[in-house]
Parts: structure tokens; C-alpha cells; sequence
């Protein structure tokens, strides 16, 4: 199972090597920013499954932050940590209505502090907000954004579908699966960070089935740099025999044993659905 990711941004060097250090040892994977822009960035590209905001940072302040992640849409939905030492209560009432989901002030007793962070990732969990294999956005949020982009124009949905994942758990089994699936999520991060748009979004709906929204104008080099993303990383999972000739021999050395090709993307563009709009401009024949 991959490790659940967690995004410090934390000006204060000796507090965010601490916590660093301290998740890590609890066996989080722990990402530090030292502002919040570099944050807001690392949280795009990385997209963590919890994030501790500091509210006094050197370029803007954690509200700041705070309102650009939860306007973003591959954002919007990570729980969001308070860390900080102010304790007014204006201070949290702001914070929480711009949608944080805790608020822990310093100084602070570690262990509350990865207690309360447990807790708010056991309700992300409950809530199937985010998928935990993949660490991608669920169906339910795929729905959402896409009647969120009903009424906006320049956007285009793909179908992605992740072929031959059945053969490679036969041949690798659950763990490499797992492994396998923290990948693709990752990989579909990389894409959007790297050659989509800030308001791009990717969600799954089984391990094989996704759903990305983008606004790339010219979305066959997209495609293409999607498709190769994942062809080059996914080689790293298999074995060099495998590897090298490009496809695996599943129940080698026995009468039942076959080839299969390894992992691939079939990616189809949708239509954006027809806006009530779009709709009144039609004549009936």
C-alpha cells in the first residue's frame, strides 16, 4: 500500500524539519515548502493526501493559500491543516470558512497533531473522496466536476481506460498492483503539471477507468505525452526479461501459459455535453 502523503508548508526550518522527520518515522511520506506558492505548486504536482498550513508565510499568508487550493480543482478537496500561532478566534472562523478542516495552534503536542491528522484522513476515506490506491479523485467528484464545467467553454473530457492491469496482477500479484496503481496516479499528476492547465482534473472510477478534464487547446500532443508518460514509467514495474521483449508470458513452462502485452492507455476524447445554450440555437427538422 503506498504511504499516505503529507505537504508541510512551513517557513520555520527548525519546526517543518521536525515534522518532516517525525512523519516520516510514522511512516508517512512528508513533503516540506518553505512558501506558500512553492506550496500551492508542490500540492498541484504531488497533490498530498493531507496538507499543515502554516498562516504566516514569507510571500502570502496561508489564507491565501488556503482559498487558491480550494478554487483549484485538483485541489479542492485535500484536507487542509491550520498550523500556526495565532489563536484568535477570528483567526479560525476565517480559516475554517474558507474551507480548512482543522486548526491546531503552536506550540503543539505531536502526537494530538498526528492523531488529529490520522482523523482527518480516516474522513477523507469515509467520505470516498479520494481513492486510496491511486490517491485520484473518486467517481462521485468526477460527477461533480463535470456539472461544474457544464456551463464553461474550451474544455474536453477523455476516457482512459488502463489496459492489461488483470494480467499483470496475475503475473506480479496484489502488492506490484498496488504499486502499479500509486504509479498511474502519480503519472496522471505529472501529465497535468507538467503539459495541462491549473483548472485540469483527472478522477478515477475503477482501478482501469479514468476520467480527465482539460483545457489544452491542441489535445493530441497532449494525448501523445500522456500515452508515453505512462509507457516509459510503466517499464520500471515489471522485470527485465519482460521489460526488454515487451510482453509477458503468463503460466510459463506449463500447457496453459500465454502472452500478454504489457500495460498500455486506450484514451478516447468525449464531446463535451450540449449546453441548454448550445441547445436553443437548434432548429428542429
Amino acid at each position: 500500500m503506498a504511504k499516505k502523503r503529507l505537504l508541510i508548508i512551513e517557513d520555520d526550518v527548525d519546526v517543518a524539519q521536525m515534522l518532516v522527520e517525525y512523519f516520516i518515522s510514522q511512516g508517512y511520506e512528508a513533503l516540506n515548502a518553505e512558501t506558500g506558492g512553492g506550496g500551492i505548486a508542490i500540492a498541484r504536482s504531488k497533490f498530498p493526501n493531507l496538507i499543515l498550513l502554516d498562516i504566516m508565510l514569507p510571500d502570502m499568508d496561508g489564507f491565501e493559500v488556503c482559498k487558491s487550493l480550494r478554487t483549484t480543482p485538483l485541489t479542492r478537496h485535500i484536507p487542509i491543516t491550520f498550523l500556526t500561532q495565532r489563536d484568535a478566534r477570528a483567526d479560525k472562523v476565517a480559516g475554517l470558512e474558507l474551507g480548512a478542516d482543522d486548526y491546531v495552534t503552536k506550540p503543539f503536542d505531536v502526537e494530538e497533531l498526528r492523531l488529529r491528522i490520522q482523523g482527518s484522513l480516516r474522513r477523507s476515506s469515509r467520505e470516498t473522496l479520494i481513492d486510496i490506491r491511486t490517491g485520484l479523485p473518486t467517481s462521485a467528484l468526477v460527477q461533480d466536476m463535470r456539472h461544474a464545467l457544464s456551463g464553461r467553454p474550451g474544455w474536453k473530457e477523455l476516457d482512459v481506460q488502463l489496459m492489461g492491469l488483470k494480467d499483470f496482477r496475475d503475473m506480479y500479484g496484489f502488492v506490484a498492483t498496488d504499486e502499479a496503481l500509486a504509479f498511474v496516479g502519480q503519472m496522471f499528476m505529472d501529465a497535468i503539471a507538467k503539459d495541462g492547465t491549473k483548472d485540469d482534473f483527472v478522477g478515477v472510477h475503477s482501478e482501469d477507468k479514468y476520467t480527465l478534464f482539460t483545457f489544452v487547446e491542441d489535445i493530441n500532443p497532449f494525448v501523445e505525452a500522456l500515452k508515453r508518460r505512462f509507457n516509459d514509467g510503466a517499464r520500471t514495474l515489471y522485470n527485465f526479461r519482460d521489460s526488454d521483449r515487451g510482453y509477458m508470458v503468463i503460466n510459463e513452462g506449463t500447457p496453459d501459459a500465454y502472452t500478454a502485452p504489457l500495460m498500455h492507455l486506450v484514451v478516447s476524447s468525449l464531446p463535451a455535453p450540449v449546453t441548454a445554450e448550445a441547445r436553443t440555437d437548434v432548429q428542429p427538422t
